[in-house]
C-alpha cells in the first residue's frame, strides 16, 4: 500500500490518535478542575424508569441537590449504578458541582480516571502506529 491511499491511512490514523489523546487530556483537566473549584454537597439518588428509546445500559439514575444559592438541581448521574458501586434509590452520594454551571457534576470516588488515561494511551498508540506505518510505506 503506497501512494495516495497509504498517505490517507497515515494521515487519518494520526489525526484520530491526536483527537483521542486530546479527549483524554481534556477529560482529565475537567476532572481536576471540578475537584478544585467544585462545591461539595450530598445529592439524593432518584431512580428513573427507562423509556423504550433509552440506550444507556445500565440506566443512569438522577441526582438531585441544592446549590449554595438555594436552587434545586436535578441531573443525570455521570456514572451508572453498578453492583460494585451502587447508587441506591433514595440514598445519598457525595458530589462536587461546578458553581458556574451546576449541571456539571463529579461523583466523589467514581471519577473514571482510567477511561481518560485509556483515551490518552490509545491515542498515543494510534499516533505512533501511523508514524511507523508512514515511515515504512511512504
Amino acid at each position: 500500500m503506497g501512494g495516495t491511499a497509504g498517505f490517507a491511512v497515515v494521515v487519518f490514523g494520526a489525526l484520530g490518535g491526536v483527537v483521542a489523546y486530546l479527549a483524554g487530556v481534556v477529560g482529565l483537566r475537567e476532572l481536576r478542575r471540578l475537584r478544585r473549584v467544585g462545591v461539595p454537597v450530598q445529592a439524593l439518588v432518584r431512580a428513573r424508569v427507562p423509556a423504550p428509546e433509552d440506550r444507556a445500559l445500565p440506566p443512569r439514575p438522577l441526582l438531585q441537590f441544592e446549590t449554595e444559592d438555594g436552587r434545586v438541581v436535578e441531573v443525570f448521574s455521570p456514572v451508572p449504578s453498578t453492583a460494585r458501586h451502587p447508587l441506591p434509590d433514595g440514598g445519598y452520594v457525595p458530589i462536587h458541582y461546578d458553581p458556574a454551571d451546576p449541571r456539571l457534576v463529579l461523583v466523589d470516588g467514581r471519577e473514571r480516571v482510567r477511561v481518560e488515561y485509556g483515551f490518552m494511551t490509545l491515542g498515543l498508540l494510534m499516533l505512533l502506529a501511523s508514524i511507523t506505518l508512514g515511515a515504512a510505506v511512504l
